[in-house]
């Protein structure tokens, strides 16, 4: 309702309420019913997550739309980050807050592959595969849907690169989510070495690391973005490399567009994952 269909009714029998206090009354009572709407969308909104054994922490995020990929002119842009794609999200999900960390996949696998321990237990696990971070979280899986923890429609896994890039935005639009140095460990000030998650500034959103430390794992195989606009996107239904998105201690680049990846069962010390919480979907 708008505001010009709140005005007094001059009709027989009702009592005219004089402007001066009529306006006042109507103001407050936008004021309530805003605030009313706010606490009710608030209050509907799927609730963050916690892996409470591994002390995994996963945000929710809300659907939408943004424009994946980068411009032409975008500088250090490489044509595999075109053409620049409309992609909406009719569905959230959740992503975890930092990549998984070398306690946390030991924890639930029972060994860490990690080059850099002395990084520390909380520094992100990393010289795992595609197909080693899938196991943990097929898993994770089995382990939650038997104990009935898992939303239903939805299940453990890697986001695609769409929701990768989609959760590293938050919001933004160019080349960087915020300030590279206060967000990012990389080539410049990692002392060739990954650090502890969470020590860098985090995004809009929340999320910590998504442009630095170690690469991270998505769910998609390699393929050209398709233009226009898309819904829901999984990426193609085949391929002969995985992709991974974040840069790493090992490089300068870490664009929000910026791709990288390699074979399913490629293991680097620059490669990690972080883990999601998404909708169904095929592998």
């Amino acid at each position: 309702m708008n505001a010009s269909a709140l005005r007094p009714v001059d009709a027989a029998g009702l009592i005219r309420i004089p402007r001066a206090i009529l306006l006042p009354l109507l103001a407050l009572s936008f004021a309530i019913g805003a605030r009313a709407e706010g606490e009710s969308n608030e209050s509907n909104s799927p609730a963050n997550r916690t892996v409470a054994d591994l002390k995994l922490e996963l945000l929710w995020i809300k659907p939408g739309t943004f424009v994946m990929g980068s411009p032409p002119e975008e500088a250090g842009r490489n044509k595999a980050e075109g053409p620049q794609t409309r992609v909406t999200f009719t569905q959230g999900y959740w992503l975890g807050k930092t990549p998984v960390t070398q306690a946390q996949y030991e924890a639930f696998i029972g060994s860490n592959p990690s080059n850099f321990t002395a990084a520390g237990p909380n520094a992100p696990v990393e010289r795992v595969s595609w197909l080693d971070a899938m196991e943990f979280c097929e898993k994770l899986n089995a382990r939650e849907q038997a104990a009935g923890r898992l939303p239903e429609g939805y299940a453990y896994t890697l986001p695609t690169e769409a929701q990768w890039e989609y959760a590293c935005r938050a919001g933004t639009t160019g080349s960087y989510a915020g300030n590279p140095e206060a967000m990012a460990w990389h080539k410049g000030n990692s002392n060739e070495t990954t650090h502890p998650v969470g020590e860098k500034a985090p995004n809009a959103w929340g999320l910590y690391d998504m442009s630095g430390n170690v690469l991270q794992w998505c769910f998609d195989w390699y393929g050209d973005y398709p233009g226009g606009a898309v819904t829901d996107p999984t990426g193609p239904a085949s391929g002969h490399f995985r992709m991974a998105r974040g840069g790493s201690w090992r490089v300068e680049i870490f664009r929000s567009a910026s791709r990288a990846g390699g074979s399913s069962a490629r293991r680097d010390y620059t490669l990690g994952f972080r883990l999601a919480l998404a909708p169904l979907r095929e592998r």
